[in-house]
């Protein structure tokens, strides 16, 4: 019985090594000669210290900053273990919050969110993405509408004139990927810290 076992077991072993260990630790290591900062995870520095990533959002609440999409993730209460509270873009938990267009619950947050963006910005039609939370909850990215829709806001706390912060949306837009897929979209983080920068200015 061995015998006819054996081949199997070795098998298992040899596509074990191969497709558990050696393909993995091959693709890291090509990742990070070709692309070192994106396999280092995408880390954004300021003054030498990381304060992000580009590929996961955060929350920021201030009217001196453009806010991202809304995030349903969700980390353990402190308090209760066995319940869970709103942790805006837990890397740790990612994932939408799982409520159909039946939910009291969502319809209630959407025209809660959608008055108040109303009362930001009553001239302009409300983009979809700043009410509507991703898949993932982490979405690093806004569209060129929910940036611009922001900017009257931000410029207005800012002290600064609606034509140069929609110059510093225009020059933290990132194109459609190879001219054909996708759409236009600004990295929240990457425009926040280009306003701070202007600020400075």
């Amino acid at each position: 019985m061995l015998r006819e076992i054996r081949p199997a077991i070795v098998l298992l072993l040899v596509l074990t090594a191969i497709t558990g260990l050696a393909y993995p630790l091959v693709m890291t290591a090509i990742a990070g000669a070709i692309f070192p900062a994106k396999a280092q995870g995408s880390l954004i520095e300021k003054d030498g210290r990381v304060i992000g990533s580009a590929l996961i959002g955060q929350e920021f609440k201030t009217q001196r900053y453009f806010h991202g999409r809304p995030s349903a993730t969700l980390a353990p209460d402190p308090n209760d273990p066995t319940k869970t509270v709103s942790a805006p873009y837990n890397a740790a938990n990612s994932g939408g919050s799982n409520l159909g267009p039946t939910s009291k619950a969502l319809a209630d947050r959407l025209k809660g969110d959608v008055n108040k963006l109303k009362a930001e910005n009553p001239s302009a039609a409300v983009p979809v993405d700043l009410v509507t939370t991703s898949a993932s909850g982490l979405d690093p990215d806004i569209s060129l509408e929910a940036a611009e829709f922001q900017v009257p806001r931000v410029a207005k706390a800012r002290n600064l004139s609606d034509d140069r912060v929609k110059q510093l949306v225009a020059s933290n837009t990132q194109g459609r990927l190879l001219g054909l897929l996708g759409e236009p979209r600004v990295n929240v983080l990457a425009l926040n810290l280009a306003l701070d920068r202007a600020a400075a200015k």
